[in-house]
């Protein structure tokens, strides 16, 4: 067989990624075993002998709703891209398209152009009608602005924009700059969601002063009723293991550092950025990477005498030899 058809033949076989290779596929490559699981939120089939993933990002095919009987599912069926709250009408809205052809692809007539123009003026118009809608409007294109500056997760988004429509429903942002209530409510969305950002991350990128943001997180938490879970150490460790570069020995020497303090309770009253940076420096040090306090200082945004005080509580509690 020649190259060119070798490549052919390449090109032609399915994805390992695709559906029909996670029908295909009836025995693990590596032990030859037939106990094969899907895991559909890594969406990835796993051996559940040996652990080999033999397909990872499966695409799900289906709806992203579910129905449980017959009169739900016939309720709950339609067409069109999955609903998202990250859209002021949850992207359940149609668009009429620019182009100025029937639904056989001729062109239209004049009178028809000018038709159409018109219906595509007044659609848009209806599409945003009110204040309130308005309002949202901007809101979320605002938290797509952040999102995309921070890098944030799919979730995020989606419970920043349920907790700003709350705040809507509610009336409890008159007289407060969207902006602010916007980044508030990502801050917020970070928060329950245990993602670690801080509030000066969140306060750089939305443009906004850090009191002002801090001011009106602290007025949705009050006036929404909203529980938020306390940060803890170990949130913050795969962080700076990544800004350090560290590698995968010293971010697990780091986090047994952070389960021995928090049964020793060293963990109770100190910053949560300060502890988990005291404990980065110490397994840079056990690990023999040897990281300054002044550079996990930069990347914890604290001091280095809070660093020192954190390292000397930590290896005077925990019992460490460790030669500098």
């Amino acid at each position: 067989m020649s190259d060119g058809e070798k490549e052919r033949d390449k090109n032609s076989d399915p994805e390992p990624n695709s559906q029909l290779e996670r029908v295909r596929v009836q025995r693990c490559p590596e032990c030859g075993s037939k106990r094969l699981v899907s895991d559909h939120r890594c969406a990835e089939i796993v051996c559940m002998n040996c652990g080999f993933v033999i397909a990872a990002k499966i695409a799900d095919r289906g709806p992203e709703w579910r129905a449980f009987t017959s009169k739900q599912r016939a309720k709950r069926t339609r067409v069109g891209a999955p609903s998202t709250y990250t859209i002021h009408d949850k992207g359940l809205s149609t668009i009429i398209d620019w182009h100025d052809r029937d639904g056989r692809g001729k062109s239209l007539s004049y009178g028809q152009k000018a038709q159409m123009y018109r219906l595509r003026k007044w659609h848009r118009r209806i599409r945003v009608s009110d204040a309130t809608e308005r309002n949202l409007t901007f809101a979320l294109s605002e938290m797509s602005r952040i999102g995309n500056h921070l890098n944030l997760p799919k979730n995020i988004l989606e419970t920043a924009s349920v907790i700003y429509r709350k705040a809507l429903k509610e009336r409890v942002i008159r007289g407060r700059s969207i902006q602010g209530v916007t980044a508030a409510a990502i801050y917020l969305a970070c928060r329950q969601c245990k993602l670690p950002r801080t509030l000066e991350e969140i306060a750089q990128a939305s443009n906004m002063n850090k009191k002002e943001v801090g001011r009106n997180y602290r007025f949705l938490i009050k006036k929404l009723d909203c529980s938020v879970p306390p940060v803890k150490p170990s949130q913050w460790i795969a962080r700076f293991s990544n800004y350090l570069e560290m590698q995968g020995k010293g971010e697990e020497i780091a986090h047994k550092i952070l389960v021995a303090a928090k049964e020793l309770r060293l963990t109770s009253g100190r910053a949560p950025l300060g502890v988990a940076a005291g404990a980065c420096y110490i397994a840079s040090v056990l690990s023999g990477e040897g990281r300054t306090q002044r550079e996990v200082a930069e990347i914890a945004q604290v001091t280095e005498v809070t660093i020192r005080n954190r390292y000397k509580e930590l290896v005077e509690r925990l019992m460490f030899q460790i030669s500098l």
